[in-house]
């Protein structure tokens, strides 16, 4: 039996703070959660590894549903293998788990651009084979980001990847996958979207409004054909207008719709968080980072310093983001988890709320319903960091993945 106890943290259990508590992994899953006086009482083992944190948070491992890259490896190298690192696209998937588990991040969803025809259906497939052989944070599934949304809304996505409904070739993307696409976004008032979102209820798959021109009237039909989820909200989206609430205004308003935020403070400025916090129910707000292959590049192949390459064009980072380089449109982030954590804490949410929109939301947003939250029977996916957001250990299906304590 693998079994490690987490002792004298402060737990996030998902749903509540609790301090001086340990937390008992036992073969992959949380075995109990406890005070320092039934620790004090209790009598481990010799097989049971105990890890002082000295006070630390105790959190889920954070899970980011919307990622392309992280270290100098990404999704992208299974599009672009010009712009590759030295590993194939499998193997890329593998470098972004070892790496990501460092920051805190135990389950992500690996988010792919759309590409034109084919090529997307082999890069889904490619991505594909790294499931099951990760070292790190597992991959849950994957996120396509198209291609079935709208030419007004493209941001650094490319006209030419932009696809009508085509229920064809969706099947084609889900067989390629293994049946492994978690989430999607669309824009819902393309033609047809109704036929796409009965098909992807059917087969589980999490629709989300994003890179969407639609006005308030799609918005509500897309909602009643299960689009409940918004891809980077406030971003690559019809904005909030007084004749007509569009896509942002559709989001706020109903308590039905989650959606994703950035909380970098440059894609989405730190204010409107006092607007999310006070509009949205907690538990429908999903941290991401929508991070690009060259975040943390540092971190990933020797001496990869630039140039940067994202969506097969190549970006500069600037102000706390990445740009296309030729025209300066936005192409994506260089947040890690935990520091979107810290940066919700200071845009006035508390840190018990703030970790749930990195862990317990997208959980459950995501059906992960056995992930996000520290009780007795759910995974044992733990990250502890202390009070500088400082990563001290991260354990990821139960086993020690990295400890810096």
């Amino acid at each position: 039996m693998n079994s490690i106890c987490l002792h004298d943290g402060t737990v996030l259990t998902g749903f509540a703070m609790m301090e001086h508590c340990s937390v008992l992994v036992e073969d992959g899953t949380i075995a109990d959660v406890f005070s320092q006086r039934r620790f004090e009482q209790k009598h481990f083992g010799p097989g049971v590894q105990v890890i002082d944190t000295g006070g630390a948070y105790i959190s889920p491992g954070f899970i980011d549903t919307h990622i392309h890259g992280f270290g100098g490896y990404g999704t992208d190298d299974a599009v672009y293998p010009e712009a590759a690192s030295s590993k194939d696209a499998a193997e890329s998937m593998i470098e972004m788990s070892r790496l990501l588990v460092q920051y805190g991040v135990t389950a992500f969803n690996p988010t792919l651009y759309p590409a034109p025809g084919d090529v997307l259906v082999k890069a889904v497939a490619a991505v594909s084979a790294a499931m099951g052989k990760e070292s790190g944070a597992r991959i849950m599934g994957f996120h396509l980001e198209g291609p079935f949304i709208s030419p007004n809304k493209l941001g650094v996505q490319r006209p030419e990847t932009v696809s009508p409904v085509d229920l064809t070739y969706m099947e084609k993307l889900w067989e390629s996958s293994g049946g492994h696409i978690v989430n999607m976004t669309v824009a819902p008032e393309v033609k047809n979207m109704r036929d796409l979102a009965l098909y992807c209820i059917k087969k589980g798959i999490v629709l989300q409004a994003g890179h969407t021109d639609a006005i308030y009237e799609n918005m509500v039909e897309g909602m009643q054909a299960g689009i409940l989820h918004a891809t980077h909200l406030f971003n690559a989206m019809s904005r909030l207008d007084h004749r007509n609430p569009n896509a942002v205004g559709a989001v706020l308003i109903h308590p039905e719709m989650s959606c994703e935020i950035i909380a970098d403070g440059a894609h989405v400025h730190p204010d409107l968080f006092k607007l999310l916090q006070r509009d949205k129910p907690i538990d429908k707000i999903v941290l991401v980072t929508d991070g690009l292959k060259p975040t943390a590049q540092d971190q990933g192949p020797a001496g990869s310093r630039g140039p940067f390459f994202a969506n097969g064009e190549e970006v500069v980072f600037h102000n706390g983001l990445f740009h296309r380089k030729m025209d300066d449109v936005i192409a994506g982030s260089g947040l890690t988890m935990i520091r979107g954590i810290r940066n919700m804490v200071n845009f006035g949410f508390s840190l018990e709320d703030a970790v749930k929109t990195a862990s317990s939301n997208p959980a459950q947003v995501m059906r992960y319903y056995h992930k996000g939250s520290i009780v007795p029977g759910m995974d044992a996916d733990l990250t502890v960091f202390d009070r500088d957001f400082t990563i001290r250990a991260v354990l990821a299906g139960g086993e020690l993945k990295y400890r810096n304590l």
